[in-house]
């Protein structure tokens, strides 16, 4: 096997050291170390390998959206050493042939580790569990389920769902939309939706789940992760959670960081997204709260589409948007260079913390000789502007186009192999 020398590059923003890669793992780290190739990140942050734990790869079903190969491509081309795939495919990851079946295509593309997740209810349809148990014990190991897409709004299954799984130290990955309380909603309630005419979407439908559902986790003593938690409210329910020792985790995408909703006076649909883009004031919020770790982790969201769902009117636009390739400049525009973070924080954001919550025992580990050679090389200080047509993700609906953003990743090793290296650097 090749081996890698990295050479220059600030691990986790501090230490300037050099990193051998050999046999897939971290074999030395020191000054002026030989190997096979050199990789020369003078300049750039080292970091371990990302780990989203909220992405859609839309296979099997929707492959004109996404496939598990091209949606592992953007995975690393942004970072990403191991992404979790979301239920929410045709047919629905709801039985242990789904979820192996996801696996092995992971496996097969070899880009990142893709690890299933599981759907809490079969079909997404919210009326009964889905084969947990099975799944768990599954080659695919699974151990996060999630509805996404859908909230799971019935309380006694919401509470049946958390006993089950923490037999096994399961998640509950929730997506907290009250149905009731966003029929026909379009973009988030409030000044804006009032003088476009478009039915709001008020934040009170995701912090009244949120609310419900860590009561419940409290109840049962298992494990509760919120998904893309977007409002002010939300961060202050997650906050007294934690206060009070409920086992609750929240997760924050890149573009709740990034944008409010002004940009949906456009009419775009590229930035019609659940849960909406939401205020200035609540965009404030969460990023204090990843800020200061009350939102444990940055998850991209990645939800890809065919430009036929999105290049149309508003109403008939399918949400989402995709998010693997700049979700780490988003953090470095957001975080980084507001002197909100250090790198050392990102890295606990978008490996470490989301490792340990899914559960996924050869990811999100230190940069340490005898670790899994799992790393990202980023140089935060060049700008680039966002070309979707340079996308390989299958489908093309980054909200980011024409932005400039701060940092390109310029080198990814998965297991100790190149997943994306830029050859101006060896």
């Amino acid at each position: 096997m090749t081996s890698y020398v990295i050479t220059g590059g600030s691990l986790l923003g501090e230490e300037v050291a050099d990193l051998l890669i050999d046999e897939g793992v971290i074999r030395e780290i020191g000054k002026n170390l030989k190997g096979d190739v050199v990789v020369d990140a003078a300049g750039c942050v080292v970091l371990p390998g990302l780990v989203d734990l909220h992405t859609h790869l839309r296979e099997p079903g929707r492959e004109d959206a996404e496939t598990v190969l091209s949606g592992s491509r953007a995975a690393a081309k942004g970072g990403f050493t191991c992404v979790h795939a979301m239920a929410n495919t045709n047919p629905v990851a709801d039985s242990a042939g789904v979820v192996e079946q996801v696996w092995r295509l992971g496996r097969e593309a070899g880009l990142v580790e893709v690890r299933p997740v599981g759907a809490v209810t079969m079909g997404l349809a919210g009326q009964n569990l889905a084969e947990l148990g099975a799944m768990a014990d599954s080659a695919a190991a699974v151990r996060v389920f999630s509805d996404d897409g859908k909230c799971v709004y019935d309380a006694a299954i919401m509470r049946r769902a958390l006993e089950y799984v923490k037999a096994f130290d399961g998640v509950i990955a929730q997506h907290a939309q009250e149905p009731r309380l966003t029929e026909d909603a379009q973009m988030n309630e409030g000044i804006v939706s009032s003088k476009l005419g478009l039915a709001g979407w008020p934040a009170v439908a995701e912090e009244a789940i949120i609310a419900r559902d860590v009561l419940l986790a409290q109840h049962v003593g298992a494990r509760l992760h919120v998904c893309h938690l977007s409002t002010a409210g939300s961060v202050d329910i997650i906050r007294w959670a934690k206060a009070r020792g409920i086992n609750v985790t929240a997760e924050v995408t890149p573009h709740h960081l990034f944008f409010t909703d002004d940009v949906v006076e456009s009419y775009d649909p590229i930035y019609k997204v659940n849960p909406p883009l939401r205020t200035a004031a609540d965009v404030e919020a969460v990023r204090a709260g990843l800020a200061d770790g009350t939102i444990d982790i940055v998850a991209t969201d990645h939800a890809p589409h065919p430009s036929e769902d999105k290049d149309c009117e508003w109403s008939a636009a399918a949400f989402g948007m995709t998010g693997l390739e700049s979700a780490l400049a988003i953090v470095n525009a957001t975080m980084v260079r507001t002197k909100a973070m250090s790198w050392a924080q990102v890295a606990d954001r978008m490996s470490f913390a989301p490792a340990q919550i899914g559960k996924v025992n050869t990811q999100g580990q230190a940069l340490a000789v005898g670790n899994p050679a799992n790393i990202v090389v980023f140089n935060p200080d060049v700008e680039l502007e966002v070309v979707p047509s340079q996308s390989v993700s299958g489908s093309r609906n980054t909200p980011y186009g024409g932005h400039t953003l701060p940092g390109q990743v310029v080198a990814t090793f998965f297991a100790g192999k190149p997943t994306v290296l830029e050859s101006e650097l060896v």
